[in-house]
């Protein structure tokens, strides 16, 4: 197996993906349209906010459930109250900033223009962002492992039955012409608790504890399952994705990665 560099790591993981690749156009209105109507297209087309228009630019933003009576432009925000990040911002930044904000601007050519949400990371971007950033901590995984152990002796840190279904993996990937080792056939779950329960290894891959290693691969592990099956990732993985963006950059800079 060929593992990824630190700098695959860095430039895959870390600005690979940016805000223009899932930033939704920033719908807007002039200033002088009533509230009332205002308020009725956002419902209708289940927009939160929206930018306001003055002679052309837009220049400010309105909350729709905020709106009350009299012209729109009169209920506006500075877009200085709001988050706004230029159209090249990190993904990693982006999920930073949405854990304690509903959404964000981002600028084009330095005017605002576009919108994310939380509900944007549901996009195949970011899915397919997370996705390989949970294969690349399992990949992690297997070479701490491999480093640490030079034989099979690991095999000490899981059940009998773990180690029969990756026998039995390993026995129908020969039937398909393949050469795997019986390290290769483990689960996720299966090198999790190898790391978790070996000292040094847990250490090596920087958890403090059995038990946050147990509780890190148990979230990462239910990440992987929900992106694979084209489940919700917002509502039922959000504080995983949030501390994975809060310490890729340190885990990656500790070798932890790559």
């Amino acid at each position: 197996m060929e593992y990824p560099s630190r700098y695959d790591v860095d430039r895959i993981f870390l600005r690979g993906v940016v805000a223009r690749d899932i930033a939704e156009p920033l719908p807007s209105f002039d200033r002088d349209t009533p509230a009332n109507v205002v308020r009725a297209v956002m419902a209708e087309r289940n927009y939160v906010v929206a930018g306001v228009r003055d002679r052309g630019m837009v220049n400010g933003y309105i909350v729709g459930a905020e709106l009350g009576q009299g012209a729109c432009g009169n209920q506006a925000h500075v877009f200085k109250e709001a988050i706004v990040v230029s159209d090249s911002a990190p993904l990693i930044e982006l999920i930073r900033a949405l854990h304690g904000s509903a959404w964000m601007f981002v600028t084009v050519l330095g005017q605002v223009g576009g919108l994310i949400t939380r509900a944007d990371l549901q996009d195949p971007p970011v899915r397919m962002w997370l996705f390989g950033l949970v294969t690349t901590f399992e990949m992690h995984f297997q070479r701490l492992i491999e480093m640490h152990f030079a034989d099979e002796s690991w095999m000490q840190y899981l059940s009998p039955a773990r180690v029969g279904k990756a026998q039995e993996m390993v026995e129908e990937r020969k039937r398909r012409n393949y050469s795997p080792t019986l390290l290769d056939c483990l689960q996720f779950s299966d090198r999790g608790q190898i790391i978790a329960r070996c000292e040094e290894l847990r250490e090596k891959a920087g958890f403090a504890s059995r038990n946050r290693a147990d509780e890190a691969v148990k979230r990462l592990e239910a990440l992987r399952n929900n992106l694979a099956h084209s489940q919700d990732i917002v509502d039922s993985d959000w504080g995983t994705i949030v501390a994975i963006a809060e310490n890729l950059e340190r885990a990656i800079a500790l070798g932890y990665l790559g």
